[in-house]
């Protein structure tokens, strides 16, 4: 794999990346490309998901200062941000998700836009599904 030169990938801080990992391989549909072990946890993973980068490694409370983030639990099983995951079949996505063990955040509706649907997963992060609308020409 060669490295991205532009765009934007998320980095999420987990807890037991290894779970992590198969978790977004099994919900997700995630691609593994890489993955690095430090200090008996996952140092670096990246993940292709739907054709987007997305980047995780477990929670080193110690390194802090360095790193800038930590795990949702951390944080009182919260979290700073959503991401957004752009398929052409949210209910799929979303129904996946939780029968491989995220919680139901928001069920799966019709929106403006389209439809969408919000899970937790068990690491802590909410991913948004959503499916847009077709736009009509003219």
């Amino acid at each position: 794999m060669s490295a991205p030169t532009t765009g934007i990938a998320p980095y999420l801080s987990v807890r037991d990346g290894g779970a992590a990992i198969s978790f977004y391989e099994k919900a997700l549909k995630a691609e593994l490309l890489e993955r690095y072990d430090f200090q008996g946890k996952l140092g670096h993973a990246t993940l292709k998901i739907n054709d987007a980068l997305v980047m995780l490694a477990d929670e080193f409370p110690e390194h802090e200062a360095q790193i800038g983030n930590v795990a949702p639990p951390t944080l009182g099983d919260r979290t700073t941000f959503t991401i957004n995951l752009y398929v052409t079949d949210a209910d799929e996505w979303f129904d996946r998700s939780i029968a491989e063990g995220a919680s139901i955040v928001r069920a799966c509706s019709d929106e403006f836009f389209g439809r969408h649907g919000k899970v937790r997963d068990p690491f802590g992060h909410v991913w948004s599904f959503v499916a847009l609308k077709e736009q009509a020409e003219g």
